[in-house]
């Protein structure tokens, strides 16, 4: 059994691609795929989410504002109610990006720590992203206490250095189809070099669809790709890949 720890589910292609979500999470089980953890990025999106994901017990959800929206409609008392929701498993996502809007890191810091803060008060878990702002997101983290909620840095692209801080703190290493590709040499050895009892596999969809998918949409069911590209670096099976991350996502996630 798989589990595809990151996708947007509400952002999928329902027009040509699928008939609707039961179509996706259809073409999932098919491969295998049997968990999904579908993640919110903006408080106004939330409501429509979660209604579409409520029918299917094997999908859960995250509540959080993605530092590239920092902008849109917040309210703490509404992102509060939002983030007990029974289906909601995760915070996030959420952190820090300065290489796409540097112009906007003090608002990106102050939602990040809002965030951070509902976390450790709901013993939920972060989901992170992090570009161009390493030692800003770790030290955001450790001054926040994260390492009482844990959580994961997704779809990883940083150094190993960063990746060992991180799990110092609880936290596990996601990949995604991004180590698939040709130009992500360091990433593999990365992934090489990190324990399987740390990792977690996701597809990031619609985004980043893995070799051979890559140039098409990305959907849950491709999360296989990445466990088995990840199985060849680290000279594994593909059941132990499936086995360990299931259990990293069950762990995390379905404490």
């Amino acid at each position: 059994m798989f589990v595809d720890s990151h996708c947007h589910l509400d952002k999928l292609d329902y027009q040509d691609l699928h008939t609707d979500i039961s179509d996706v999470v259809n073409k999932a089980a098919q491969a295998n795929v049997k968990q999904l953890l579908s993640v919110g990025v903006t408080l106004d999106s939330f409501p429509d989410m979660i209604e579409m994901i409520t029918p299917f017990d094997n999908v859960h959800a995250s509540c959080g504002v993605h530092p590239l929206d920092v902008e849109s409609e917040f309210a703490l008392d509404k992102f509060h109610e939002y983030a007990k929701h029974p289906k909601v498993v995760a915070i996030g996502e959420t952190g820090l990006d300065y290489h796409y809007q540097p112009e906007t890191a003090e608002l990106q810091k102050l939602r990040f720590s809002q965030q951070i803060e509902t976390a450790v008060a709901l013993n939920k878990p972060l989901i992170i992203h992090t570009r161009n702002a390493r030692v800003d997101t770790l030290t955001m983290l450790k001054q926040g206490g994260a390492d009482r909620c844990g959580g994961v840095i997704h779809c990883f692209t940083e150094d190993l250095a960063f990746a060992e801080a991180a799990m110092d703190l609880g936290f596990y290493i996601s990949i995604s189809g991004i180590v698939t590709f040709r130009q992500a040499t360091d990433l593999k050895e990365v992934v090489k070099a990190l324990p399987i009892d740390r990792l977690l596999i996701e597809t990031d969809s619609p985004y980043l669809a893995p070799v051979p998918h890559r140039g098409k949409e990305n959907q849950p069911a491709y999360v296989v790709e990445v466990a088995a590209y990840i199985a060849q670096l680290k000279g594994c099976s593909l059941s132990e890949v499936a086995e360990k991350t299931t259990k990293n996502y069950q762990d995390l996630f379905l404490r």
